[in-house]
């Protein structure tokens, strides 16, 4: 079935000597693996590998088979081409985590336009703002409303959250929760959007502490979530 969609790109990894298997979230339908035959070694070809970096959005018209088959792709765009994304190495390291997350929390092979245009509004503002320090924790925990474990909120002046069951409660659970200094730092990005971001201060330590609360949150919620290589980059890169 030929299908023309909007796409953002998850990871590509070669295939062989000279070709890509690229994963894509699609507007239309979830995420899609695409083989992509000779790319490395073509010069003429109409696809280039600088259209599958990380999160780069794309318009594709692909061949999708049934579920779980790779497809191919007949024809590709950059579309909202990033100006600073692949420039700046802050942002392109929150890229890469960001990517691998994406492919770890994402499997399902159906249409979810919230997600989507979540995802590709996101990746505009990170391409367009210059304070971006904090993005990826946001980011992070915003997503876990489109894959259905954001906190529950109403008690959040209990002293006590308990990771598990994403609930506030005013007596500490038996495993995996937070409180005292790590749960007032973590209640700053709560509710918040990502042009309120800049009011937020934090240093190295209480942003690399939310940032572990985050990938345990996933863990906990996720079947088969696993910790991003690219995380000790990232943790470098903000200390």
């Amino acid at each position: 079935m030929i299908v023309t969609t909007k796409a953002i790109v998850l990871s590509a990894i070669k295939y062989g000597d000279n070709s890509l298997i690229v994963r894509c979230y699609t507007e239309k339908e979830g995420t899609k693996s695409y083989m992509l035959r000779g790319i490395l070694s073509s010069k003429k070809g109409k696809l280039k590998t600088a259209y599958f970096q990380p999160l780069t959005q794309l318009k594709i018209t692909g061949n999708h088979n049934n579920k779980g088959a790779l497809n191919s792709i007949k024809e590709v765009e950059i579309i909202n081409h990033y100006k600073s994304i692949f420039t700046n190495i802050t942002k392109q390291s929150i890229a890469f985590f960001l990517s691998e997350i994406l492919v770890y929390s994402i499997q399902e092979e159906e249409e979810n336009s919230d997600l989507y245009e979540y995802l590709e509004t996101a990746f505009i503002w990170l391409d367009s703002h210059q304070k971006t320090t904090n993005f990826h924790l946001l980011f992070l925990l915003n997503l876990t409303k489109y894959l259905g474990f954001y906190p529950e909120t109403k008690n959040s002046k209990f002293d006590y959250f308990d990771l598990s069951e994403g609930l506030f409660l005013q007596h500490p659970p038996k495993f995996h929760f937070i409180s005292g200094i790590n749960l007032t730092t973590f209640k700053k990005i709560l509710g918040i959007n990502f042009d309120e971001l800049d009011k937020i201060e934090f240093n190295a330590k209480s942003r690399q502490q939310i940032l572990t609360t985050l990938i345990q949150y996933f863990e906990l919620h996720l079947s088969g979530f696993r910790k991003p290589k690219s995380l000790d980059v990232l943790k470098t890169i903000f200390n």
